[in-house]
Protein backbone atom coordinates (compact mmCIF):
# COMPACT_ATOMS: atom_id res chain seq x y z
CA UNK A 1 0.00 0.00 0.00
CA UNK A 2 1.17 3.49 -0.68
CA UNK A 3 2.30 5.16 2.76
CA UNK A 4 3.74 8.92 3.55
CA UNK A 5 5.89 9.76 7.12
CA UNK A 6 7.64 12.22 8.26
CA UNK A 7 9.94 12.33 11.02
CA UNK A 8 13.79 11.88 12.18
CA UNK A 9 15.59 8.85 10.12
CA UNK A 10 17.40 6.12 11.75
CA UNK A 11 19.25 2.97 11.05
CA UNK A 12 17.13 0.00 9.39
CA UNK A 13 15.80 -2.42 11.46
CA UNK A 14 16.99 -5.67 10.40
CA UNK A 15 15.63 -9.03 11.09
CA UNK A 16 17.54 -12.32 10.12
CA UNK A 17 15.11 -14.28 7.42
CA UNK A 18 15.62 -15.73 3.59
CA UNK A 19 16.41 -12.77 2.35
CA UNK A 20 16.66 -10.53 5.14
CA UNK A 21 13.42 -8.21 6.16
CA UNK A 22 13.99 -4.52 6.78
CA UNK A 23 12.08 -1.83 8.88
CA UNK A 24 12.81 2.20 7.87
CA UNK A 25 12.00 3.69 11.33
CA UNK A 26 11.29 7.43 11.17
CA UNK A 27 9.41 9.10 14.17
CA UNK A 28 7.65 6.16 15.70
CA UNK A 29 6.32 4.29 12.10
CA UNK A 30 8.33 1.21 11.13
CA UNK A 31 7.80 0.69 7.17
CA UNK A 32 8.13 -2.80 6.10
CA UNK A 33 10.43 -2.27 3.14
CA UNK A 34 10.77 -5.56 1.21
CA UNK A 35 6.92 -4.91 0.87
CA UNK A 36 8.27 -1.62 -1.78
CA UNK A 37 11.01 -3.16 -4.10
CA UNK A 38 10.31 -2.54 -7.31
CA UNK A 39 8.23 0.62 -6.33
CA UNK A 40 8.95 4.28 -6.79
CA UNK A 41 10.28 5.90 -3.92
CA UNK A 42 10.52 9.52 -2.88
CA UNK A 43 12.97 10.83 0.38
CA UNK A 44 12.77 15.05 0.95
CA UNK A 45 15.21 16.26 3.49
CA UNK A 46 13.00 18.55 5.72
CA UNK A 47 16.58 20.52 6.25
CA UNK A 48 16.37 19.72 10.06
CA UNK A 49 19.15 17.59 11.91
CA UNK A 50 18.46 16.69 15.59
CA UNK A 51 21.16 14.95 17.48
CA UNK A 52 20.32 11.14 18.18
CA UNK A 53 21.20 11.70 22.24
CA UNK A 54 20.54 14.80 23.22
CA UNK A 55 17.82 15.92 20.19
CA UNK A 56 19.17 19.80 20.07
CA UNK A 57 19.33 20.68 16.62
CA UNK A 58 22.93 20.59 14.75
CA UNK A 59 23.75 22.00 11.40
CA UNK A 60 26.26 19.26 10.86
CA UNK A 61 25.78 15.38 12.02
CA UNK A 62 29.00 13.76 13.90
CA UNK A 63 29.85 10.52 13.92
CA UNK A 64 26.07 9.51 11.94
CA UNK A 65 23.69 11.38 14.01
CA UNK A 66 25.33 13.59 16.45
CA UNK A 67 25.82 17.20 17.71
CA UNK A 68 29.14 18.64 17.80
CA UNK A 69 29.03 19.05 22.09
CA UNK A 70 27.89 15.01 22.09
CA UNK A 71 30.97 13.65 19.67
CA UNK A 72 33.17 15.19 21.83
CA UNK A 73 31.80 14.22 25.69
CA UNK A 74 30.02 10.87 24.79
CA UNK A 75 31.92 7.52 25.17
CA UNK A 76 30.00 5.85 22.22
CA UNK A 77 31.94 8.59 20.38
CA UNK A 78 35.35 8.30 21.73
CA UNK A 79 38.11 6.58 19.19
CA UNK A 80 38.15 3.30 21.33
CA UNK A 81 35.03 2.60 19.93
CA UNK A 82 36.09 2.65 16.64
CA UNK A 83 39.82 1.11 17.86
CA UNK A 84 39.05 -0.56 20.94
CA UNK A 85 42.32 -1.85 21.96
CA UNK A 86 42.70 2.17 22.96
CA UNK A 87 40.99 1.84 25.54
CA UNK A 88 41.87 3.77 28.35
CA UNK A 89 39.15 2.91 30.87
CA UNK A 90 42.08 1.68 33.27
CA UNK A 91 43.25 5.06 33.23
CA UNK A 92 40.71 6.53 34.79
CA UNK A 93 40.00 8.60 31.54
CA UNK A 94 36.72 7.12 30.21
CA UNK A 95 34.22 9.83 28.81
CA UNK A 96 31.13 8.11 30.82
CA UNK A 97 32.41 5.60 33.20
CA UNK A 98 28.77 3.91 34.15
CA UNK A 99 28.52 3.35 29.78
CA UNK A 100 31.67 2.21 29.71
CA UNK A 101 30.73 -1.00 32.44
CA UNK A 102 27.50 -1.45 30.70
CA UNK A 103 28.90 -1.41 27.28
CA UNK A 104 32.47 -2.80 27.16
CA UNK A 105 32.67 -5.09 29.92
CA UNK A 106 30.44 -7.68 28.64
CA UNK A 107 30.81 -10.53 26.26
CA UNK A 108 32.16 -9.54 22.87
CA UNK A 109 32.60 -11.39 19.62
CA UNK A 110 35.59 -11.28 17.07
CA UNK A 111 34.34 -12.78 13.22
CA UNK A 112 35.16 -13.33 9.90
CA UNK A 113 32.45 -12.17 7.43
CA UNK A 114 32.37 -12.21 3.82
CA UNK A 115 30.95 -8.89 2.58
CA UNK A 116 33.44 -8.16 -0.43
CA UNK A 117 35.81 -10.58 0.76
CA UNK A 118 37.11 -11.93 3.46
CA UNK A 119 37.52 -9.46 6.54
CA UNK A 120 37.73 -9.36 10.14
CA UNK A 121 35.89 -7.53 12.74
CA UNK A 122 34.35 -7.20 16.48
CA UNK A 123 30.38 -7.03 17.89
CA UNK A 124 28.96 -7.34 21.16
CA UNK A 125 27.07 -10.70 22.03
CA UNK A 126 23.68 -9.26 21.81
CA UNK A 127 24.44 -7.75 18.15
CA UNK A 128 24.67 -11.06 16.27
CA UNK A 129 23.55 -11.39 13.29
CA UNK A 130 22.80 -7.63 13.26
CA UNK A 131 26.17 -6.35 12.83
CA UNK A 132 27.12 -8.64 10.08
CA UNK A 133 23.48 -7.89 8.05
CA UNK A 134 24.58 -3.93 8.39
CA UNK A 135 27.61 -4.58 6.49
CA UNK A 136 26.40 -6.59 4.00
CA UNK A 137 27.87 -9.83 4.36
CA UNK A 138 26.82 -12.82 2.66
CA UNK A 139 28.45 -15.19 5.25
CA UNK A 140 29.95 -14.74 8.77
CA UNK A 141 31.75 -17.05 11.00
CA UNK A 142 32.35 -16.31 14.86
CA UNK A 143 35.55 -17.19 15.84
CA UNK A 144 36.44 -15.90 19.50
CA UNK A 145 34.67 -15.11 22.52
CA UNK A 146 36.15 -12.82 24.99
CA UNK A 147 35.15 -11.36 28.24
CA UNK A 148 35.94 -7.01 27.27
CA UNK A 149 35.76 -5.20 23.97
CA UNK A 150 39.62 -4.22 24.30
CA UNK A 151 40.25 -7.90 24.35
CA UNK A 152 38.80 -8.03 21.05
CA UNK A 153 40.78 -5.43 19.81
CA UNK A 154 43.70 -6.94 20.74
CA UNK A 155 42.64 -10.02 19.24
CA UNK A 156 41.48 -7.85 15.67
CA UNK A 157 45.09 -6.06 15.49
CA UNK A 158 46.85 -9.10 15.81
CA UNK A 159 44.77 -11.12 13.01
CA UNK A 160 44.52 -7.62 10.57
CA UNK A 161 48.25 -8.43 9.71
CA UNK A 162 46.84 -10.87 7.76
CA UNK A 163 43.33 -10.22 6.82
CA UNK A 164 41.72 -6.86 5.35
CA UNK A 165 39.56 -4.57 8.31
CA UNK A 166 37.72 -3.06 6.30
CA UNK A 167 34.72 -3.72 3.54
CA UNK A 168 35.03 -2.53 0.07
CA UNK A 169 31.37 -0.93 -0.17
CA UNK A 170 31.33 -0.55 -3.58
CA UNK A 171 32.04 -4.46 -4.24
CA UNK A 172 29.52 -4.86 -1.52
CA UNK A 173 27.02 -2.66 -2.91
CA UNK A 174 27.19 -4.50 -6.83
CA UNK A 175 26.63 -7.81 -4.64
CA UNK A 176 29.90 -8.82 -6.49
CA UNK A 177 30.92 -11.11 -3.51
CA UNK A 178 32.87 -14.40 -4.38
CA UNK A 179 31.90 -17.34 -2.04
CA UNK A 180 33.97 -18.16 0.25
CA UNK A 181 34.71 -21.04 2.99
CA UNK A 182 35.01 -19.04 6.06
CA UNK A 183 35.97 -22.37 8.25
CA UNK A 184 39.38 -22.60 5.88
CA UNK A 185 39.62 -19.18 6.08
CA UNK A 186 39.46 -19.58 9.66
CA UNK A 187 41.99 -22.01 9.56
CA UNK A 188 44.22 -20.85 7.49
CA UNK A 189 44.53 -17.41 8.99
CA UNK A 190 44.41 -18.76 12.66
CA UNK A 191 47.54 -20.67 11.52
CA UNK A 192 49.51 -17.14 10.28
CA UNK A 193 48.73 -15.79 13.13
CA UNK A 194 49.60 -18.30 15.71
CA UNK A 195 52.22 -17.17 18.07
CA UNK A 196 50.82 -14.04 18.46
CA UNK A 197 47.33 -15.41 19.49
CA UNK A 198 49.42 -17.92 21.69
CA UNK A 199 50.98 -14.54 23.93
CA UNK A 200 47.41 -13.64 24.06
CA UNK A 201 45.78 -16.50 25.38
CA UNK A 202 48.23 -17.20 27.45
CA UNK A 203 48.50 -13.51 28.98
CA UNK A 204 44.31 -14.02 29.17
CA UNK A 205 43.63 -17.40 29.70
CA UNK A 206 40.47 -17.05 31.22
CA UNK A 207 39.11 -14.50 29.06
CA UNK A 208 39.28 -15.80 25.58
CA UNK A 209 37.22 -19.10 24.28
CA UNK A 210 38.23 -20.19 20.53
CA UNK A 211 35.16 -20.77 19.10
CA UNK A 212 33.69 -23.57 16.61
CA UNK A 213 30.27 -22.79 15.05
CA UNK A 214 28.23 -22.80 12.07
CA UNK A 215 28.74 -20.15 9.01
CA UNK A 216 25.99 -17.96 9.10
CA UNK A 217 24.61 -17.19 5.53
CA UNK A 218 22.25 -13.93 4.26
CA UNK A 219 20.80 -13.07 1.60
CA UNK A 220 19.14 -9.82 0.50
CA UNK A 221 15.74 -8.43 -0.88
CA UNK A 222 16.33 -7.56 -4.57
CA UNK A 223 15.52 -7.38 -8.13
CA UNK A 224 18.72 -6.56 -9.65
CA UNK A 225 21.95 -5.34 -8.23
CA UNK A 226 23.98 -2.17 -9.77
CA UNK A 227 26.39 -2.32 -12.19
CA UNK A 228 27.87 1.73 -11.23
CA UNK A 229 27.40 3.01 -8.44
CA UNK A 230 26.46 6.62 -7.14
CA UNK A 231 25.24 8.01 -4.11
CA UNK A 232 22.40 10.13 -3.38
CA UNK A 233 23.71 12.66 -0.74
CA UNK A 234 20.86 14.56 1.12
CA UNK A 235 23.07 17.49 1.88
CA UNK A 236 23.40 18.18 -1.92
CA UNK A 237 20.30 17.13 -3.12
CA UNK A 238 17.29 17.03 -1.18
CA UNK A 239 15.17 15.44 -2.79
CA UNK A 240 16.45 11.74 -3.64
CA UNK A 241 13.38 9.46 -6.01
CA UNK A 242 13.48 6.36 -7.95
CA UNK A 243 12.60 2.45 -8.08
CA UNK A 244 13.60 0.44 -4.98
CA UNK A 245 15.27 -2.32 -6.44
CA UNK A 246 17.39 -3.59 -3.72
CA UNK A 247 18.34 -3.52 0.03
CA UNK A 248 21.77 -4.28 1.19
CA UNK A 249 23.96 -3.23 4.72
CA UNK A 250 21.88 0.11 5.74
CA UNK A 251 21.90 0.84 1.59
CA UNK A 252 18.62 1.66 -0.12
CA UNK A 253 19.36 0.49 -3.63
CA UNK A 254 17.60 2.81 -6.26
CA UNK A 255 17.38 2.82 -10.00
CA UNK A 256 18.71 6.17 -9.28
CA UNK A 257 21.44 5.97 -6.95
CA UNK A 258 21.88 4.42 -3.42
CA UNK A 259 21.42 5.97 0.08
CA UNK A 260 23.21 5.14 3.09
CA UNK A 261 20.34 5.12 5.70
CA UNK A 262 22.76 5.20 8.49
CA UNK A 263 24.92 7.86 7.12
CA UNK A 264 21.62 10.42 7.64
CA UNK A 265 20.53 9.27 10.88
CA UNK A 266 19.00 11.94 12.86
CA UNK A 267 18.27 13.90 9.51
CA UNK A 268 13.82 14.82 9.17
CA UNK A 269 13.07 14.10 6.08
CA UNK A 270 9.40 13.26 4.34
CA UNK A 271 9.41 9.45 2.35
CA UNK A 272 6.25 8.58 0.28
CA UNK A 273 5.39 5.74 -2.11
CA UNK A 274 3.58 5.37 -5.14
Amino acid sequence: MPFKASGNLQKMLVKQSQPVNYYLRIANEQIALNDYIGKRLRIESNDEIRCLHCQRKTKTSFNQGYCYPCFKSLAQCDRCIMSPELCHFSQGTCREPEWGEQHCFQEHIVYLANSSGVKVGITRHNQVPVRWIDQGAIAALPIFSVKNRRLSGLIEVVLKEWVADKTNWRKMLKHEVEQLDLRAERDRILGLAREPLQALEHEYADQITRLDEDVWQFDYPSLEWPTKIKTHNLDKEPIVEGVLQAIKGQYLIFDTGCLNIRKYSSYSVSISSE
